[in-house]
């Protein structure tokens, strides 16, 4: 494979699990899947964190998104090594 095609794919790669983090937080239902509101509020988040209250931002939007994947894992189903698959 080329550097170009592994590289191509590795950007595309990043780019659908961009995508799913939208998804998984469920902005598509909560905006109706209009593109317009989620590139406002993309827009509105950058300049959030180019403000002088970025720092407090992303604070909060680090511990709020660390929480979310945790409590996504801890959800997800679980092999018992002693039993059947069981979910927590």
């Amino acid at each position: 494979m080329r550097t170009w095609q592994a590289e191509r794919r590795k950007r595309t790669r990043h780019l659908i699990e961009l995508g799913g983090l939208v998804v998984k937080a469920g902005i598509i239902e909560l905006t109706g899947n209009d593109r317009a509101i989620i590139f406002g509020a993309l827009l509105w988040m950058a300049d959030k964190l180019q403000s002088d209250q970025g720092e407090r931002a992303r604070a909060l939007w680090v511990a709020k998104g660390t929480q979310a994947f945790e409590a996504a894992s801890a959800s997800h189903t679980k092999v018992d090594p002693t039993g059947p698959t069981v979910r927590r």
